[in-house]
């Protein structure tokens, strides 16, 4: 018999009341999970894809993104394979935050089968769904009748290119699918009838066709199939022809490393307009190796102004942006008339090709600027001392001063409070 002491330990270690605590248990309903250091790692290996938002709950964007988040989690978890909204108090758990490289709030990344990858796509409900679908896509769709190839332009939607290869073999294509996945839908068709080859205008295969369905464009690539052909391809059928400038198209420059012929025009939603976007897409198709685009002064005017454009420009005009801080101007071939536009702006392209230009800087905030739309550390510095130095000088006179900036393109506004000011200065480029 054990002694008494021996016995009680015993007795212990085998209880399933003391037994190892069981892994959390998840379920996916729809709602955003929240995480702390106690389940993350178990969320993290329960689903192979998880969208998580590490934030701060002083974060004036955090609390805008919130409900976004709310609306895209109930979407993501009826997909046949669901994706699982996630969120982290990283000011608390810091830990967390520091194991990831939180920097700023929100800080949004998605995990895929446990490999985090930075997320900086779109934070509109609508939009963030159809951008994280595609994790949970195949790299490459096989198609093998008309309607699948129907039905696969169909659940692709608009908000990306789409690339289907006739007759061409998978593993073609496979590398760069993996490699832009995040950027547009790829799929081959084996088996398709002429009636498919009549639609989509192409009369032989192999052939990579090419959709823009937000600009309703389309073209058609027959070879060769090396893969830096193949991706010269795919990278310039990433853009339509002419891409119109704005707060969501801007972000779609980030990574092309072309320079962009820019056309600024007073109000591109009018007849005048439609007719020189039309003539912009003919130089577009004869010189793939720019970005032609656009941008109204009505629409954008801060935007215009930063290339020496205001009210009383003559436009349209037309620059060369390298998508930084510098752009050209074509000496005598800025203005475009009414007459032969076609002429004017074979002769623009052909002036910037020979040199024959004037280099300037941009007067307003560089590409990320326009890209990330907050105010910087510094301005913040500065903006947070003026604030104090007028509470200072309100608290003397009897009447009220105020001081208020403006953002590039958001409406968010900054207080001089502690938390907004710790938001605004920890956020840097994670801010929209």
């Amino acid at each position: 018999m054990l002694p008494p002491a021996i016995f009680v330990f015993s007795c212990l270690l085998l209880s399933p009341a003391i037994s190892a605590t069981e892994p959390p248990k998840f379920t996916v309903d729809g709602t955003v999970l929240e995480l702390d250091e106690s389940n993350f790692d178990a969320a993290i290996s329960t689903f192979d894809y998880i969208f998580v938002d590490f934030y701060a709950p002083w974060c004036g964007h955090c609390k805008r993104l919130a409900p976004e988040l709310d609306k895209a989690a109930a979407i993501l978890a009826e997909m046949k394979q669901p994706i699982v909204i996630a969120k982290v108090n990283a000011d608390k758990h810091r830990r967390l935050g520091s194991k990831y490289d939180i920097d700023g709030y929100p800080t949004l990344k998605m995990f895929v089968h446990g490999v985090p990858t930075d997320f900086n796509g779109p934070r509109k409900s609508d939009l963030l769904v159809k951008f994280l679908k595609k994790y949970a896509a195949p790299d490459v769709t096989v198609l093998d009748s008309d309607s699948a190839v129907g039905d696969f332009i169909e659940k692709a939607g608009t908000f990306f290119p789409i690339f289907i290869g006739f007759g061409l073999n998978q593993s073609v294509i496979s590398d760069l699918a993996i490699q832009y996945k995040k950027k547009a839908w790829f799929s081959v068709a084996k088996d398709f009838s002429d009636e498919t080859m009549s639609l989509y205008d192409f009369d032989k295969v192999p052939a990579l066709l090419a959709l823009q369905p937000n600009f309703n464009e389309q073209s058609i690539f027959y070879g060769p199939f090396e893969e830096k052909f193949l991706e010269d391809y795919i990278k310039q059928s990433l853009l339509p022809l002419v891409l119109p400038i704005n707060h969501d198209t801007l972000r779609l420059l980030k990574d092309d490393k072309r320079k962009i012929v820019l056309t600024i025009m007073e109000d591109e939603t009018d007849e005048k307009s439609k007719g020189l976007i039309k003539n912009l897409k003919a130089a577009a198709s004869a010189n793939h190796d720019l970005v032609f685009a656009f941008v109204g002064f009505k629409q954008w005017e801060e935007f215009a102004e930063s290339f020496d454009v205001n009210k009383k420009t003559p436009l349209p005009k037309m620059i060369v942006w390298d998508g930084d801080e510098e752009y050209f101007t074509v000496i005598g071939s800025e203005t475009i008339g009414e007459d032969d536009q076609r002429s004017h702006i074979t002769q623009f392209v052909g002036g910037y090709r020979e040199g024959s230009v004037i280099q300037k800087q941009i007067k307003g905030p560089s590409f990320m600027g326009f890209i990330h739309s907050m105010i910087g550390v510094g301005s913040v510095t500065i903006i947070v001392f003026v604030v104090g130095v007028v509470m200072i000088i309100q608290s003397l006179k009897e009447e009220p001063l105020r001081v208020g900036t403006r953002d590039q393109t958001d409406s968010a506004s900054y207080s001089a409070s502690e938390p907004e000011a710790r938001e605004t200065q920890r956020a840097g480029e994670k801010e929209d």
